[in-house]
């Protein structure tokens, strides 16, 4: 028990002394790039089901 005990208070000391925490503001920055890349990365799933759609319903069409 007092190795569980040992460990939590390493891993507190650590959090709160050895770690480096971002800023509020590189917070805010890096949120902006992953939102600006999940979109522009959903911009381009959502092209390439509608390239793939399109190509498959004209093959199928000239089928019949």
């Amino acid at each position: 028990m007092a190795k569980v005990v040992d460990f939590i208070k390493e891993s507190y000391e650590e959090m709160t002394e050895k770690v480096t925490w971002d800023t509020w503001g590189e917070l805010q920055n890096s949120a902006v790039v992953v939102l600006i890349t999940s979109l522009i990365i959903a911009m381009i799933i959502f092209a390439m089901d509608k390239g793939s759609t399109f190509i498959l319903d004209t093959y199928y069409k000239t089928l019949n």
